[in-house]
């Protein structure tokens, strides 16, 4: 009951985070921000192996979920510090774009209710067909919307490091408790046709 519990718990879980991953895929890949597009990309293959490993029963899998889990808690605590720029970190740097794009975030260029004026390029200036704006005057700064994207995958990365660890635990103890040659039977098959020594021997000396 507790495996079954812990198995369904895990997949809603993966398939919710799953479907969270690819939410915020989009909004990097409009906002052209490459680094979290590739980690976004990586998060959501482990997510999919995490769900097939509690499906077909393979702790392997939900281990290598589990540890991804707590790297993807890291991962979005950079990325919270980094729009709310904590610890000397700028959001106007070039950090999570490598310098392909002069954009920051799509939410801080389509925000609803902020004023947008262009930006003068600087240096090489942004590739052509990719406007550069700068959001003034936002009800919510998008800054915030950013990290509150980032607090949620934190949210569900934590449960699912909890469910994982809990799924693993379950497997392992079935698998060590399962002899896989007798199953759970102490007296396998191979032995109901065995006779004991002592009934071979009475019938050694039974008269013809």
């Amino acid at each position: 009951m507790g495996s079954c519990s812990g198995r369904c718990a895990l997949i809603v879980l993966c398939a919710f985070q799953l479907v969270a991953a690819l939410e915020r895929q989009v909004f990097d890949f409009l906002g052209y921000q490459w680094a979290p597009i590739l980690a976004n990309f990586v998060h959501i293959i482990v997510v999919i192996l995490g769900l097939f490993g509690t499906i077909q029963y393979r702790p392997r899998y939900v281990m290598v979920y589990t540890v991804w889990a707590a790297v993807w808690v890291t991962w979005n605590i950079f990325i919270i510090c980094f729009y709310l720029e904590v610890g000397g970190l700028l959001q106007d740097s070039e950090l999570l774009t490598f310098s392909l794009s002069r954009h920051r975030s799509w939410w801080r260029e389509h925000w609803p209710g902020c004023l947008h004026e262009e930006v003068p390029a600087v240096g090489l200036g942004a590739p052509h067909g990719q406007a550069l704006v700068s959001g003034a005057g936002c009800a919510l700064e998008p800054s915030y919307v950013e990290a509150l994207h980032s607090g949620l995958q934190i949210l569900i990365a934590l449960l699912g490091f909890v469910c994982g660890c809990y799924v693993v635990s379950v497997f392992t103890e079935e698998e060590d408790s399962f002899d896989f040659i007798g199953g759970f039977d102490p007296f396998p098959l191979y032995h109901v046709n065995e006779k004991p020594p002592s009934l071979l021997s009475k019938q050694a000396y039974l008269p013809a």
